[in-house]
């Protein structure tokens, strides 16, 4: 009892791996074409310069948020960590064209689940770019992320970050 009440705090440190969402060349987040992801305002990440237009979990969690233009989808971790997934730059006016969910909020997802397909020809055509920011947007519940390095992505199967929680 006198332990439990004065002794130290038992550490758990839980350690998760985030793969690839999608296909194609993973690159620095200061290098997406727009300051609110490459300034780190919504947190800290990665992207994608997609080959293909198919985007799986990159974790086991929940689908958290599903924006109605299904150009993003945010969801929460087994560890509580948080990711955006922002289809493209400027998507949100396509409002939807292009895109298909293949998940909804609260639905519990593998990695490597399929969540949206989209048309990357016509993202192309209709928005900025196709780039794909994959955002940590509660960074502060993290001790700590190991990035890797620049270089050709399989969707749910390269690993893009792997995470420490506090």
């Amino acid at each position: 009892m006198f332990k439990k009440l004065f002794g130290k705090k038992e550490e758990v440190s839980k350690e998760e791996t985030v793969f690839a969402p999608m296909k194609g060349k993973l690159v620095t987040l200061e290098e997406v074409p727009d300051p609110v992801f490459s300034q780190k305002m919504m947190g800290d990440g990665a992207a994608i310069i997609p080959a293909e237009g198919k985007v799986v979990a990159p974790v086991n969690g929940e689908v958290i948020q599903l924006f109605h233009t299904k150009h993003a989808i945010g969801l929460r971790s087994e560890t509580g960590m948080e990711l955006l997934i922002h289809i493209g730059l400027e998507t949100v006016s396509m409002n939807g064209e292009g895109f298909e969910a293949h998940v909804k909020e609260g639905d519990k997802v593998s990695a490597g689940d399929l969540l949206i397909t989209c048309d990357l020809s016509l993202i192309n055509e209709k928005a900025s770019s196709t780039i794909t920011p994959i955002v940590i947007t509660n960074g502060d519940i993290l001790e700590s992320v190991e990035k890797a390095e620049s270089q050709e992505t399989d969707e749910g199967k390269t690993k893009i970050f792997v995470v420490k929680a506090k």
